[in-house]
């Protein structure tokens, strides 16, 4: 998962009176970063992100995964719902990303999955000028609600697979209302999970492709 010569930091950010961690890798010389933003019941841990992010980094991007809640805060559903405390932690992480030396002049992109969709965007839509670019996979924007979507300025990639046809409404939802450069893939003989074979890197593949378009 972690190629030679990467560097490699867990990092741990104070905010709401609760400790958040997450795991910063940075190939060499990286051309941009990208925080993942993980849905309701994942973690930095999820081997879905963890793949897409392994190839984001080949490409020669940082990523950081990072946990919104922290381990009390998991077990409440409804927090992962909480889209304006998820957000308010995004933000934070990206101001972390902004002071942190190996990645503060770096451009930043997005990547959302499931309510963590939703966060990413919330940001996008608060940060016009600090976030390059977004992407969700199976995720939630329409959870960011109408305003905040209309104020999203990064161009934005949503990802679902073709069998998770309620979420695929959804997103259509969110489409209508972003007004930048953006996307609904809809990924064959995928559903919510993307656990069929070979979907997971279809989702890589895009995601990549979207990140070298748009964050340089």
């Amino acid at each position: 998962m972690f190629s030679a010569g990467q560097h490699r930091e867990l990092v741990t950010i104070g905010i709401d009176a609760v400790s958040v961690e997450g795991l910063l890798a940075l190939p060499p010389d990286p051309a941009g970063m990208v925080l993942f933003a993980h849905g309701s019941g994942s973690s930095r841990h999820s081997p879905r992100n963890n793949f897409v992010a392994s190839e984001l980094r080949k490409a020669g991007l940082g990523t950081l995964l990072m946990d919104l809640l922290s381990e009390d805060e998991d077990h409440d559903t409804a927090m992962h719902f909480d889209i304006p405390l998820l957000g308010r932690r995004l933000a934070a992480t990206a101001d972390w990303l902004a002071e942190y030396p190996a990645t503060r002049t770096l451009p930043l992109g997005l990547f959302g999955a499931s309510t963590g969709a939703a966060a990413a965007l919330a940001l996008a839509a608060a940060r016009p000028d600090g976030v390059a670019a977004v992407v969700a996979r199976g995720g939630r924007p329409d959870l960011a609600g109408p305003a905040a979507l209309a104020a999203v300025r990064a161009p934005t990639l949503l990802l679902v697979g073709a069998l998770d046809t309620e979420v695929i409404a959804l997103n259509q939802q969110a489409q209508a209302h972003l007004n930048c450069v953006r996307h609904l893939e809809i990924i064959p003989g995928a559903s919510h999970l993307f656990e069929e074979p070979g979907r997971l890197e279809i989702v890589a593949h895009h995601a990549l492709d979207w990140f070298e378009r748009y964050l340089a």
